[in-house]
């Protein structure tokens, strides 16, 4: 959902969000994602996960035990396969009413198919990458640097708890949230003293992304409408440059009742633009 654009030698220049409908980010590999985290989604979700082929009997078992004595609920049913195979295909989803029988025997079949194609590391990584997190957020990599503010390598202990806790509810409040991850870390012989600060910052109303390349947005946004490239033809150190001289131009030119300007430099040889500055703000986009 956010691009990143370089300018022509590779240097990151701009981030523009080009799909308001859910934030993502680009697909993080596994072994880039911390072992905090790939251990304590396993052991929420899946603890089995390793030794099934894609149904955990076991849980289903446990499950109908449980509605069979009227306590509801689908505990230790759903494995890491079979989440996935509803994330990778929207007939799957689960209904806001839950799943009937049929949908529920599609879904397994399903996980065993992409068992019998994939190898169980292919099958967390793309869980990891497609799992809705809280609100908007879509994959583990999303919810790291909004929540957090960390690429996914870096989380740890309980960062990776209270993800995982949102993973099975992801709009619950903070002492749910909290209440959940304490019990993940409880079943790893850790303690739950530095929880607090990590659920607030995960539940907490803010959702911007943090910093990011931010010196050609309008060029950006019109080379991405016509182009669809995230390679700009831009230098980056002569857009800089433009940027910083018409602002300081403008500066001057405050007392003259002059309020925007703008700027641009060609190459005379072979009229490739190198830089482009729109406004003296981000916030007019044309």
């Amino acid at each position: 959902s956010d691009l990143t654009f370089t300018d022509r030698h590779g240097t990151p220049l701009q981030t523009l969000r080009v799909d308001t409908t859910q934030r993502r980010l680009p697909w993080v590999a596994l072994p880039d994602y911390s072992p905090a985290l790939k251990t304590t989604v396993v052991l929420g979700e899946d603890r089995r996960f390793a030794e099934h082929a894609g149904i955990d009997w076991a849980g289903v078992a446990r499950s109908a035990w449980v509605r069979a004595g009227g306590q509801g609920g689908t505990q230790g049913a759903s494995t890491i396969s079979m989440q996935l195979a509803g994330l990778l295909d929207d007939g799957l989803r689960r209904p806001a009413g839950g799943r009937s029988v049929g949908s529920k025997v599609a879904q397994m079949w399903t996980a065993r198919a992409l068992e019998a194609k994939w190898r169980k590391p292919q099958i967390l990584e793309a869980y990891l990458n497609t799992v809705p997190l809280r609100g908007e957020l879509v994959g583990v990599p999303a919810a790291a640097q909004v929540l957090f503010g960390k690429h996914p390598s870096g989380l740890d202990a309980e960062e990776s708890a209270v993800l995982t806790a949102l993973i099975r509810a992801p709009k619950a409040p903070a002492a749910k949230v909290r209440e959940r991850a304490c019990g993940l870390l409880k079943q790893q012989q850790r303690g739950c003293e530095a929880l607090e600060g990590v659920v607030a910052q995960a539940v907490a109303p803010r959702r911007a992304m943090p910093l990011r390349p931010d010196d050609a947005p309008h060029f950006a946004r019109q080379w991405w409408r016509t182009r669809h490239s995230t390679q700009l033809p831009l230098d980056a150190a002569l857009q800089r440059l433009a940027v910083a001289q018409l602002r300081q131009q403008l500066a001057e030119l405050q007392g003259r009742e002059v309020q925007d300007g703008a700027a641009v430099v060609l190459d005379n040889a072979s009229g490739q633009v190198l830089a482009w500055v729109g406004s003296s703000g981000g916030a007019l986009s044309e």
